[in-house]
């Protein structure tokens, strides 16, 4: 995998998201609006846009659930890799629980993701070790705030690398 290029001085706007996505008050508040607006933004669009993607890369990821096997749909952040494989943090804006999206990855690796505006099938692998810190020091340049979610919460974040089959 390679990580992205650390990039020069991020622009106001952005260092303004960034902080305010790391407070606990925006992890309170995200999980509620940002994928249901993501979702509405998706299916208007024609699985084109993505507001979320204005400042982090994004698919919106369809996984069977682990224990009902029913579709479920989240719009997620991701780190493209130059390989043609995507990273995905469940972050879950820091917040103590795992995203259900993992459990769901966990018992269902198999999924599929819209990826500007294509759907793809893929298969997902949980990240450990070497491997995993590689990827976490690739997304910490993508976006910093992970740094602050993981520094708040005991249970380790999880990274997943979806790759087409």
């Amino acid at each position: 995998m390679t990580a992205p290029a650390a990039p020069g001085p991020a622009p106001a706007g952005v260092r303004l998201v960034r902080a305010v996505s790391s407070t606990r008050l925006f992890a309170r508040v995200a999980p509620h609006v940002i994928p249901a607006v993501d979702r509405a933004v998706h299916r208007l669009t024609g699985g084109r846009v993505l507001l979320s993607a204005l400042m982090l890369p994004g698919v919106v990821l369809t996984t069977r659930g682990a224990r009902t096997g029913l579709p479920r749909v989240t719009p997620l952040a991701c780190m493209p890799e130059e390989a043609g494989s995507w990273i995905l943090v469940g972050s879950n804006f820091g917040r103590p629980g795992h995203p259900s999206w993992t459990a769901n990855l966990l018992a269902h690796p198999d999924a599929e993701i819209s990826w500007r505006g294509e759907s793809i099938p893929v298969r997902a692998r949980l990240l450990e070790g070497a491997e995993r810190e590689e990827a976490w020091a690739g997304v910490l340049v993508l976006w910093p705030p992970y740094a602050t979610y993981q520094a708040r919460i005991t249970r380790r974040i999880r990274l997943f690398r979806l790759t087409r089959p």
